[in-house]
């Protein structure tokens, strides 16, 4: 099963690298509070994208020591 995710771009600093901010919200299951996590993922990017941009990631091979994802598209906001 191929894991997509959905997150922000937070930096863009590296080549064909971006660090995209996955956060996930879930109930506590002892207190019932709605809780936020997230998580900096490191995904492969082939073309160039900004600080902000909405994306959607895909899981695939290692393509080196610290990306294991693959950035697929772009999503456009709907306002």
């Amino acid at each position: 099963m191929i894991k997509k995710l959905t997150g922000i771009i937070v930096s863009t600093s590296m080549e064909k690298t971006v660090v995209v901010k996955v956060e996930r919200v879930f109930r506590h299951p002892f207190y019932k509070k709605v809780i936020k996590r997230h998580s900096k993922i490191m995904a492969h990017a082939e073309t160039a994208y900004q600080v902000g941009d909405i994306v959607e990631i895909e899981q695939t091979r290692p393509v080196s020591k610290n990306k294991h994802f693959v950035v697929v598209k772009k999503l456009e906001i709907k306002e």
